[in-house]
């Protein structure tokens, strides 16, 4: 079998040095340079990159003998775009999500639900001071992305009594979730969630979607979450819409600019809650593992897990 090149373009390239080293993969050498003379260099031998999607944007022009890029995150809309190549395999990691968002979705839907913020202001005044609130069983939450991410949250979901509906490009029904619907019906089941959660990634299908016709269609005093990606969100709209219109509060993790510009009016909404693209950590353990299984399946010449398809968007 072939012998392969694998040059590390990552924030963590130490940490993925020494994980690699330990995976003992076969006929795989592993190039981490720090110098750009040594890099350059690098890229001319390297038939395999693994990185965050901007530092493989930046590399993507002179890494001439690239067959393969492993991409550290989920999201990788920044290696689609019409001037970027598409003549090798993109490969990002979809699947390892799913928990971490969960718990996300779920710390904040509690620390809301239950008043969390105004008790830590009253505890620090010496404030008894008992807040009315409504379980969340019984409550409807609606889930627009049912890929593994959304399908976690649906079942964690489930776990705590809520009614999980879902939204996905295709409709077809999905672990979790009592229906699902295609995205023109959007408009229709909006007005039926407490609860919205926005898992979808950035394509051209999706920027945008939430714009300001579409908040009107939300539930009076709805708790939306966006943890896919900011620019599926007009974020003048969500803000008229959180001063005047039907949403209740916002939980965002992803911003159309980010970091979130300090001039932002969001920072200083009281209903809003603002946490820096960190829903869901890229832990290099679990990544090595996956390259580690992708990396095998590739000297097979087998179908490697979390192949994007350039057409789609992911």
């Amino acid at each position: 079998m072939a012998n392969h090149t694998l040059l590390l373009l990552s924030q963590d390239n130490a940490e993925y040095q020494a994980l690699l080293q330990q995976a003992y993969l076969p006929g795989l050498t592993i190039l981490a340079p720090e110098q750009e003379a040594d890099i350059q260099a690098a890229l001319t031998r390297a038939d395999i990159l693994l990185g965050e999607p901007a530092r493989l944007r930046a590399r993507l022009k002179e890494a001439h003998a690239l067959k393969w890029a492993q991409s550290t995150y989920a999201g990788v809309d920044l290696l689609l775009g019409p001037d970027c190549r598409q003549d090798y395999q993109l490969t990002n990691i979809r699947g390892i999500f799913g928990p971490l968002i969960s718990e996300y979705v779920f710390a904040h839907l509690l620390s809301l639900n239950r008043h969390l913020r105004h008790y830590r202001e009253q505890q620090r005044l010496h404030n008894w001071q008992p807040i009315p609130y409504q379980s969340i069983r019984g409550k409807t939450m609606l889930i627009i992305g049912t890929g593994s991410i959304g399908q976690h949250v649906a079942q964690t979901a489930a776990n705590f009594g809520l009614t999980v509906l879902g939204i996905s490009r295709s409709g077809r029904e999905a672990p979790g979730f009592e229906h699902v619907y295609q995205l023109p019906a959007l408009n229709k089941v909006l007005p039926r969630a407490d609860v919205v959660v926005s898992v979808l990634p950035s394509t051209p299908l999706t920027r945008g979607l939430f714009n300001g016709d579409r908040m009107g269609f939300f539930k009076p005093g709805a708790i939306f979450f966006n943890v896919g990606r900011g620019d599926v969100v007009d974020e003048s709209a969500l803000i008229e819409a959180l001063r005047h219109g039907n949403l209740g509060a916002a939980v965002l993790d992803v911003f159309a600019t980010e970091p979130l510009p300090t001039e932002s009016p969001l920072w200083d909404m009281p209903n809003v809650v603002i946490t820096p693209h960190n829903a869901g950590y890229s832990f290099p353990d679990q990544i090595v593992t996956r390259f580690s299984r992708n990396y095998l399946k590739y000297r097979e010449g087998k179908p490697m897990e979390g192949l994007v398809n350039f057409n789609l968007g992911y």
